[in-house]
């Protein structure tokens, strides 16, 4: 039964004078990859040998400096893959590997040996605190809960003086911490640093475990703010976060409580893990990114690391997900198009300093995507990014009143076909309806001649019709005016635009133009070597999307 009365809001700490609301990340948090220990264990298929070393060499290859490569004394393929990783000389020399175990001197000497001839080495040890793990898991008290995580960092301690040769770190996880009552969660960690003793130069991380995510991140953040403020060596310290994602908050969480004082982050590259995933770090990166600041991870190559997740993972990553999914950059919104068209455009054209590209956080091309997955057309499309892709593509610049026009085509086409429209498709649709010439119709040739002001002109088709002559302020309205008096219509010309074309095309001049006749209009683009000549083709090829044309056809009049 779906009823809400079953579970009880979380209980935030009492935190009124909290000062993290009011800090600005300013630089990156110092970064842990866990793909190859949190993010593995919650795989269907765990990864092989072979796929552990590429997700490995990925993440050297990106920039992580700490990585966590398993649970070697709960896992013989863990263990095995430490010790390739150690005696094949695979970590280079400015990257501390990370191993995980519980408070169990077994698992911590087993963790040594996995260890043995490592330069620097992060071993990190854990037990759970939280108030229902005590009670309902382990069935002990406070002291109970206290003295294990004392005695393992005491075995910690005493199993690395057998391998004076590596350069090692310790790392204590009060797992559950969220679901821990904060003094609790400080009394545990202070005993735990204080048999580490960082002051004499030791480094000691204290990681900050939201194993499951409990509340909203602001609440995560005052608990961060507490246990810093509460902690008896914070500055000999490094806190460190592990967020999950239960809550769909894993990011913000953590990007709160680096505001409330942590250093470092754990997390996973585009959040695989238990449920539903640990932090993202492309996402948190790419976050820090988006705002100037450097996230000193490497993610300009996007694709490459989609491509290893899902081959190391064997789960696909989201069209949707945030910065990477695949169509993260596509616009299909009408408006979204043409504020997206009118936005790069007056980017290129005054060329700001900072990128400020509206519906586009970051230029896509800074991680590998490329302008052209921007705009996609289909039903729900608009003028603006029908016209983006005719130009971006094809170099057809149109004047905004065509805009419309063309829009109207290829959305009935979209209509008809339930299917998104590809760019070709978009150009054949502008070359049938407008761009054509209509058979017969095609301008032959043409004199004009001024007197008093007065153009008068005398007009030519393909189809050997007769002349048309007619008269008027210009060479257009000059044939406008001959169509008229033939064929005994009235027509308004509604817009009319012509332009020069780019070096490199065939033709030199575009005429665009709308002809209103008997309350219908029809629209052509045409293209000439001279202004005047695409000018009046561009009305005949109007002018022949009419039934008046077919008439003239039919009949040959005189």
């Amino acid at each position: 039964m779906f009823d809400h009365r079953k579970y009880r809001a979380f209980t935030p700490i009492r935190l009124t004078d909290r000062t993290w609301p009011d800090q600005q990340i300013t630089k990156a948090p110092l970064w842990c990859s866990v793909d190859l220990r949190d993010g593995n264990q919650a795989l269907i298929n765990p990864m092989n040998v072979e796929q552990k070393t590429r997700m490995f060499q990925l993440l050297v290859k990106l920039g992580f400096k700490e990585i966590e490569v398993g649970f070697p004394s709960a896992s013989q393929p863990d263990f095995d893959f430490v010790r390739k990783l150690i005696v094949e000389n695979l970590i280079p020399d400015d990257v501390t590997i990370q191993v995980l175990t519980q408070a169990r001197e077994e698992l911590i000497a087993r963790s040594y040996e996995s260890l043995a001839g490592a330069k620097k080495a992060i071993v990190h040890v854990y037990n759970s605190t939280s108030t229902v793990q005590r009670e309902q898991v382990f069935g002990m008290d406070r002291e109970g809960i206290k003295a294990i995580a004392v005695q393992g960092a005491k075995w910690v301690k005493a199993y690395s003086e057998q391998y004076p040769d590596t350069e090692w770190a310790f790392q204590y996880s009060p797992e559950s911490f969220t679901g821990t009552e904060m003094e609790y969660a400080v009394e545990v960690c202070d005993a735990v640093i204080a048999e580490w003793q960082p002051e004499t130069g030791r480094k000691v991380i204290i990681n900050l475990p939201a194993t499951v995510e409990m509340s909203t991140p602001n609440v995560f953040a005052d608990q961060i703010e507490y246990f810093c403020r509460h902690l008896a060596q914070r500055q000999s310290v490094i806190i460190s976060l592990h967020t999950h994602n239960d809550r769909g908050c894993g990011v913000a969480a953590a990007e709160l409580g680096i505001m409330a004082g942590a250093d470092r982050i754990e997390g996973t590259l585009l959040g695989n893990g238990e449920r539903t995933g640990n932090m993202d770090i492309v996402t948190l990166g790419m976050n820090l990114y988006s705002q100037g600041i450097d996230p000193t991870l490497n993610f300009s190559n996007i694709k490459e690391i989609i491509e290893v997740v899902e081959y190391c993972t064997e789960l696909p990553v989201a069209a949707r997900h945030p910065w990477a999914g695949e169509l993260v950059y596509t616009a299909f919104s009408g408006s979204h198009q043409d504020a997206i068209r009118k936005s790069i455009q007056y980017h290129e054209k005054h060329q700001l300093p900072h990128w400020e590209v509206a519906y586009l956080p970051i230029d896509p091309r800074d991680i590998g995507r490329e302008y052209e997955a921007v705009v996609r057309i289909n039903s729900q499309s608009g003028k603006g990014g029908v016209a983006l892709v005719l130009e971006r593509d094809y170099g057809i610049s149109l004047p905004k009143w065509m805009h419309s026009e063309i829009s109207r085509v290829v959305q009935k086409a979209s209509e008809n076909t339930g299917a998104e429209i590809t760019s070709l498709q978009i150009k054949t649709l502008f070359e049938q309806h407008f761009n054509r010439i209509p058979y017969g119709w095609s301008l032959n040739g043409y004199d004009l001649h001024t007197n008093q002001s007065i153009v008068e002109g005398r007009f030519n088709v393909a189809a050997q019709l007769p002349a048309f002559e007619g008269k008027g302020t210009g060479a257009v309205e000059a044939l406008v005016h001959a169509l008229e008096q033939r064929f005994n219509v009235e027509i308004n010309v509604t817009h009319f635009d012509e332009s020069a074309l780019t070096e490199g095309t065939d033709a030199k001049a575009q005429a665009c133009v709308a002809l209103q006749i008997d309350g219908i209009t029809y629209s052509a683009v045409t293209s000439a070597d001279d202004t005047s000549a695409a000018a009046l083709q561009a009305v005949l090829s109007a002018f022949a999307r009419s039934p008046f044309s077919q008439t003239a056809l039919e009949q040959k009049i005189a």
